[in-house]
């Protein structure tokens, strides 16, 4: 509240009257006589508080007519390409709704991801935008089966997003298509001046032809940086049986993210303008800003609760995190799916160590609680317990696993591992309530 507030002419005490402080922001204030009357000010202007005061456009036709995400991208080639690797380095950047932020402010706030048919005409935008989208559905489903989405409460929740279109498990056939057209082209500028009158029928990819390679092993790497989302879909198979298949898509991962990484060098260097300036601050390799992104597009949507303020991850940490998060899920895929609880235990106790996130720790959940509240999906947890208490094999049968006594203890045990697999503050909360019960 400011120091010198305006009184009201009237002398109402009911009557409204706002001041400004050094900042900007203004408090609407009355005459208040009790704590809670003075806790009810509203204040605005503070992005915090209020989600419309800094809304730039009121929706996603306002912001495509004055020309925030224009299509084509730019009719230089070169220009347009540029523009192409910005926007998918700051989708990856986009990865602080993994850490709880909404999905509104971070992966949506793309106007193109919002409205793919006007990209239709794009080779490589409508199906990369589309990988996106089914990632993050798949990414969700993951958490939201395992509850710990509890942590965060943003996680899940998608207020109505076009998260969900038909035609997006499409975009990987299409996706292969691009590859491989920029792989005849990388191919075309390796080749040497005897066979590239042989090549001479590919187009290149924009007009600079100095720049046509770095270009094309940009792209590449960032298009095949969609094996994230084949890791995704052979950790949910059942039993365990897309594991071995899921650590070799981690390994390509790893590598396209090491080759997403060199090509900065050629990016920046490439990139018009003052884009030296601040780079480790930037959400791009090249660090230019992305057309195309409004973080405030959407606030409208996070209604009742005003918007978070966020701050996207920059490039450099963006990959950082995907380089932990495939490392923790290349060590659960490795696990030998040893049917022993204390084996089990002791697997997540030291999994826990490593510091994982959340999506990661969902991922262990579910691959010890796949099924039916069974251990891989396959091994029923009487049974752990029976090996962990060395009872006789003839228990496996008997009517005791209907004891009332055992099945509590099965629960328990599924509650132990369910709890062991969520952040340290929630395992403290649950263990103090499962040790009351």
């Amino acid at each position: 509240m400011a120091d010198n507030p305006i009184e009201s002419e009237a002398g109402d005490p009911h009557v409204p009257v706002t001041s400004s402080n050094s900042s900007g922001e203004s408090t609407v204030w009355a005459d208040v006589t009790s704590l809670l009357e003075a806790a009810s000010q509203e204040k605005i202007m503070d992005p915090k508080m209020d989600s419309g005061i800094v809304c730039k456009y009121y929706s996603v036709d306002e912001a495509i007519e004055n020309g925030a995400a224009p299509v084509p991208l730019s009719f230089d080639k070169t220009i347009d390409v540029q523009h192409t690797i910005d926007i998918m380095d700051h989708l990856l950047s986009c990865v602080t709704w993994h850490k709880g932020h909404s999905l509104t402010q971070t992966v949506f706030s793309c106007i193109y991801l919002l409205r793919l048919d006007r990209t239709s005409s794009h080779v490589i935008l409508p199906s990369y935008c589309r990988l996106i989208r089914a990632t993050c559905k798949a990414v969700i489903s993951v958490v939201s089966d395992t509850r710990t989405h509890e942590e965060e409460d943003l996680f899940t929740m998608t207020y109505g997003l076009p998260l969900n279109r038909d035609g997006d498990g499409k975009c990987l056939s299409m996706l292969n298509a691009v590859e491989e057209t920029l792989s005849r082209q990388l191919r075309a500028c390796k080749a040497p001046s005897s066979k590239k009158r042989v090549l001479e029928d590919i187009e290149p990819l924009q007009t600079n032809l100095d720049l046509e390679g770095g270009y094309c092993k940009s792209l590449l790497c960032r298009l095949r940086f969609r094996h994230f989302y084949h890791v995704l879909m052979c950790m949910q198979r059942p039993q365990g049986r897309g594991l071995e298949l899921a650590r070799k898509h981690i390994a390509s991962c790893l590598l396209e993210l090491e080759c997403i990484y060199k090509s900065a060098e050629f990016l920046r260097s490439s990139a018009c303008g003052n884009c030296e300036d601040c780079i480790e601050d930037k959400t791009t390799a090249s660090g230019c800003e992305p057309i195309g992104f409004d973080a405030s597009l959407n606030s409208r949507l996070s209604a009742p609760t005003p918007p978070r303020a966020i701050r996207i991850l920059n490039w450099k940490k963006a990959i950082e995190y995907f380089k932990k998060l495939h490392l923790d899920l290349d060590i659960i895929c490795s696990y030998s799916l040893d049917p022993s609880l204390e084996a089990v235990l002791h697997f997540v106790v030291q999994f826990q160590k490593l510091q994982p996130d959340l999506v990661a720790r969902a991922h262990l959940q579910c691959f010890f609680l796949i099924q039916d509240g069974k251990l891989y999906g396959r091994d029923p947890i009487f049974t752990l317990i029976c090996r962990a208490a060395a009872s006789p094999e003839v228990l496996k049968n008997h009517d005791i696993q209907k004891n009332e006594f055992v099945v509590q203890l099965g629960q328990l045990v599924i509650s132990l591992l369910k709890i062991l697999c969520t952040n340290a503050a929630w395992q403290r909360r649950k263990l103090g309530k499962i040790l009351q019960d």
